[in-house]
């Protein structure tokens, strides 16, 4: 096949001694198509057995894929694991290609007969786009907790047992070791906040029982997501903002800065000026305090304008709105309606919370690193 692989234009590079070899793909997940030439990838989705309740599979996620796009993304994390971001790197390629070829059309018909129809495809591609993404997100993020061997709550109506909802095994340690000890510390606040089990919880603390309203948990779960994301987008600005004003008091010293622009700014120039600090106007609002040390993360985040913790708080990106909204209902519902308002009565201990909440919790840190990841690659839309 000249060692090329191709889905439309997808192909994947073997490269002598790096990390990718020549791909070996098995026929029992991958059909080819050749013409002439060329060797197109044709998607095939390998049906399977229910998993069995609160089963914790290779690809259990509440939300499955909805778009081609997804599905074959999802069978590429589960046959070829090792080939999966460059899938999704072509992928997106190919989404951004397909979206601009629709609109320069419908630009270019605007004054003719077929103005109408094209406008029309138009939209179907941008909506067919935004499902493909909002499901190349899910499966970012289903790998991000994959690295850190910590599989998705499935449906919650799998682990209900006559009313009682169980969660196994924790998995707090994990959860937890992504993030940095000052944000580590706002985590646990935030946990005890929202499920009142104690910052130091014993055994029988952990596991005593309580109840909760289904629809109040599914708030809970959402409010977690946002605070991740906000977590992570707010830790962001305050190294920048620390490690500026350092350099900034050394210059005034006298000194030369021992921070080179890199350590100034440890997660990339452009992840942490363009667009990644919701907007450039806040970056000018005490950026570098030049006659106050910038403290630890939770007095930087108590000294924030609520106009400027709106900011960093909103979700950047309608798809990334769409999927959290997507994610919470086919996680807490499982009638699949956009609604989970209703009076359900859960009966679950204090670990099984707090390992919903740390979840999702990593679920906003990794959907704010993921939009990230998108965004250089195909255009999201602003929310």
């Amino acid at each position: 096949m000249e060692n090329c692989l191709r889905r439309h234009h997808f192909t994947i590079k073997p490269q002598i001694g790096g990390f990718f070899t020549t791909p070996i793909i098995s026929s029992s997940c991958l059909n080819f198509r050749c013409s002439g030439n060329r060797v197109a990838l044709k998607r095939v989705i390998k049906a399977s057995g229910g998993a069995s309740h609160c089963e914790f599979s290779s690809l259990n996620s509440p939300l499955e894929p909805r778009s081609l796009v997804g599905k074959f993304l999802s069978g590429v994390f589960q046959n070829h694991r090792q080939l999966f971001h460059v899938a999704v790197q072509e992928e997106l390629k190919l989404l951004s290609d397909d979206r601009q070829a629709a609109l320069s059309r419908m630009l270019l018909a605007s004054n003719s007969d077929q103005a109408l129809l094209h406008r029309r495809i138009a939209q179907i591609k941008e909506n067919q786009c935004e499902v493909a993404v909002e499901d190349i997100m899910s499966l970012l993020i289903f790998y991000k907790f994959s690295e850190i061997r910590v599989p998705l709550v499935p449906k919650l109506s799998s682990c209900l047992y006559n009313g009682r909802l169980e969660i196994l095994p924790s998995k707090d340690w994990e959860l937890e070791s992504i993030h940095c000890l000052e944000v580590l510390d706002m985590i646990r606040e935030h946990v005890t906040t929202v499920t009142g089990l104690k910052a130091k919880p014993s055994v029988t603390d952990t596991w005593a029982t309580t109840k909760v309203r289904k629809f109040l948990l599914a708030r809970v779960y959402v409010a977690s997501i946002l605070y991740g994301y906000f977590l992570k987008s707010v830790s962001l600005r305050y190294h920048l903002e620390r490690n500026l004003s350092l350099a900034n008091h050394d210059v005034h010293l006298g000194h030369r800065t021992s921070l080179s622009f890199k350590d100034m700014c440890p997660y990339g120039f452009k992840d942490a000026i363009f667009g990644h600090l919701s907007n450039i106007q806040s970056i000018g609002q005490g950026l570098i305090r030049q006659e106050e040390e910038i403290e630890d993360l939770k007095c930087y985040v108590m000294s924030f304008h609520p106009g400027s913790l709106q900011r960093c708080a909103k979700l950047r990106s309608k798809e990334a709105v769409n999927l959290v909204r997507s994610y919470s209902c086919a996680l807490f519902n499982n009638q699949g309606s956009d609604s989970v308002e209703n009076d359900d009565i859960i009966l679950t201990s204090f670990s099984s919370l707090k390992r919903l909440v740390l979840e999702a919790v990593a679920f906003g840190s990794f959907l704010w690193e993921t939009e990230d990841y998108i965004d250089d690659l195909y255009k999201l839309k602003d929310q």
